[in-house]
């Protein structure tokens, strides 16, 4: 069975789901395929653009020219996070922050993480060092250190709900219940805190996030805020869930849990793919095609004791170095040589030395991203997924 699509996107996490969107926006004929969840996923469900600084934008300024954020141009960096904006405003999960100042919200052990946008629930994170923080646990959970939190900030305490159930995924499903989110509540307010800062493991519901965090905050009356827990993350869940519930709400289809078995080709040009299924193989048939398989955690690419290759085009990847050169002797120092390998690609997100004339790359599977080194991770995803759409939105 064959489809013709507009633009077929190869990978369904941030940076292909950000094209997807963009397109199929544009009343664009749109297919996503990806073999599973994404990584962001596992994510803080934060925007670091760039984080070695207070001001992301001008760290982009200065990096090297073969970043993909410089490949684009800071102007375009900034107008995608705009629009990622206004997309999340629309989809009923805000993120708020300045492109021009980085932010710090508290992670589960007490330390602080530098980002730039944040979803609602964590604006007030940021916390001055004399002002008091109550910190709310559940019985059970794991990924979530309280005690860790309060011996960092001294002016603070915690208190421990028994939900009934111990798990992150288990306790925000809990909170969808209208019953319980009012015995939560009244428990809060039995507890006679202390005026400051209430905050919460991320785990204030699922679907219904931010009517659930603001009812807390109207009847408890004072600011609260989320942390992220460990990973699996509720805030990289509710993100990435309405990115895929927006983009098949706007019409665009979605082949999930697929893999790609075989790549048709003609004159240079990408003609289908052939996805493995059970049965009669799936044919998807595109104008032009976008790959956003992200490096090697999310399969994008693949290093053997010698190489690394990228696996569905199976495109020229640029490897820096031997293999005894990739990694730092400390492994924990950010900036290990082995994040500079990908695709290489010219301004326009097409793949250097490559037969293909329709193919787009966007996202961290670009060369030289460095998303550990940089902090950079959802901000270049978005940025090059925006790109790649215009660029294929040109040729349409």
């Amino acid at each position: 069975m064959s489809s013709p699509y507009d633009v077929v996107v190869i990978g369904g996490g941030m940076s292909g789901l950000m094209a997807a969107i963009s397109l199929v926006e544009k009343g664009r004929n749109v297919a996503v395929i990806s073999k599973g969840d994404p990584v962001c996923c596992l994510s803080t469900g934060c925007i670091d653009l760039f984080s070695r600084g207070d001001d992301p934008i001008g760290g982009i300024e200065l990096l090297p020219d073969y970043h993909p954020y410089r490949l684009i141009g800071v102007e375009r960096v900034k107008e995608s996070l705009d629009i990622f904006q206004d997309i999340m405003r629309v989809a009923g999960l805000p993120y708020v922050g300045d492109l021009r100042v980085n932010r710090k919200i508290l992670t589960p052990f007490g330390t602080d993480k530098i980002t730039c946008l944040v979803p609602e629930t964590m604006e007030s994170a940021d916390c001055d060092p004399d002002e008091y923080i109550h910190v709310i646990s559940f019985k059970g959970l794991k990924d979530f250190y309280p005690s860790y939190i309060t011996s960092g900030h001294v002016n603070s305490g915690y208190s421990i709900f028994d939900a009934g159930v111990s798990s992150t995924s288990a306790i925000a499903e809990r909170f969808e219940d209208k019953d319980f989110l009012q015995e939560f509540i009244s428990w809060l307010l039995n507890l006679s805190l202390p005026d400051g800062k209430i905050a919460f493991p991320a785990v204030l519901g699922t679907r219904s996030s931010m009517s659930i965090f603001n009812e807390i905050s109207n009847r408890l009356e004072r600011d609260i805020f989320e942390i992220p827990t460990i990973p699996p993350s509720i805030p990289g869940e509710r993100l990435f869930n309405r990115f895929k519930n927006l983009f098949l709400e706007k019409g665009g289809s979605l082949y999930w849990g697929k893999e790609i078995a075989s790549v048709e080709k003609l004159g240079g040009r990408i003609e289908a793919v052939t996805l493995s299924t059970r049965g009669r193989p799936t044919r998807v048939q595109g104008t032009l095609f976008i790959l956003a398989t992200g490096s090697f955690v999310s399969g994008g690419l693949y290093a053997s004791m010698d190489d690394v290759r990228e696996t569905v085009f199976d495109l020229e990847t640029y490897l820096p170095g031997e293999r005894k050169d990739w990694f730092n002797e400390d492994f924990f120092i950010p900036g290990h040589t082995i994040e500079k390998a990908g695709i290489r690609v010219d301004s326009t997100l097409r793949p250097l030395d490559s037969e293909f004339s329709n193919l787009f790359v966007c996202g961290s599977i670009l060369a030289f991203t460095e998303v550990m080194k940089y902090g950079c991770g959802h901000g270049t995803a978005i940025a090059t997924g925006v790109a790649a759409a215009n660029m294929c939105e040109e040729l349409l």
